[in-house]
């Protein structure tokens, strides 16, 4: 599913991991891309905020496997 300007507009502030409206995390499919992106492209200040914002909204994913080491 692709998410259009106007559907990203749609979503809630609280619903991104970073400030700037960075990183969906609204369903767990861009909550698991938001860790990818954020493994590949962000620091490792970014990928802890990221990784915690994550597991507080989806406890279910393992935010441990993602990541640089």
């Amino acid at each position: 599913m692709t998410l259009t300007a106007r559907g990203r507009a749609r979503i809630k502030p609280a619903n991104f991991a970073l400030p700037g409206r960075r990183y969906p995390i609204n369903t767990l499919r861009r909550a698991r891309n938001a860790l990818a992106r954020v493994a590949q492209h962000g620091t490792r200040a970014e990928q802890i905020k990221v990784q915690r914002a994550v597991h507080r909204r989806w406890p279910s994913i393992d935010v441990t496997k993602t990541g640089k080491r």
